[in-house]
C-alpha cells in the first residue's frame, strides 16, 4: 500500500493579522482521489474561515467563500493555489479596501 505524503505545508500570518494555511498531500489513487491529491486551504480573518478549499472524501473538489459552497474544477495543485490566492486578493479588497487589500 502506498503512503500518504505531505507535499506542501505552509501557515503564516499576513501583515493584517489574517491566517493563511495550505496543506496538500499526495495520496494513493482511489475513486475518491483519482488525481492522487488531497488538500485543505484556508484563509482565516478574526478567527473565522472566510475562504476554504478542500476535497473531502465524499464531497469532491469545492471551495467555501464565506458560508457559500461552490464546486470547482481541479487541474493541478499549482493552479489551485493560484485560484486560492486570487480569492484571497478579492476578499482582502472587500475587507480592507483598495487594490490588493491595501487601504488608500
Amino acid at each position: 500500500m502506498k503512503e500518504v505524503r505531505l507535499i506542501v505545508k505552509n501557515k503564516f500570518k499576513t501583515k493584517e493579522g489574517d491566517i493563511i494555511e495550505i496543506k496538500i498531500w499526495k495520496v494513493p489513487k482511489s475513486k475518491e482521489f483519482p488525481n492522487e491529491i488531497k488538500y485543505s486551504l484556508a484563509f482565516i480573518h478574526k478567527g473565522e474561515r472566510l475562504i476554504g478549499y478542500d476535497n473531502e472524501r465524499t464531497k469532491g473538489h469545492h471551495k467555501h467563500i464565506r458560508n457559500k459552497k461552490i464546486e470547482i474544477e481541479f487541474q493541478d495543485y499549482i493552479k489551485l493555489i493560484k485560484q486560492f490566492n486570487e480569492d484571497i486578493k478579492n476578499i482582502k479588497e472587500e475587507l480592507y479596501g483598495g487594490k490588493n487589500g491595501n487601504k488608500n
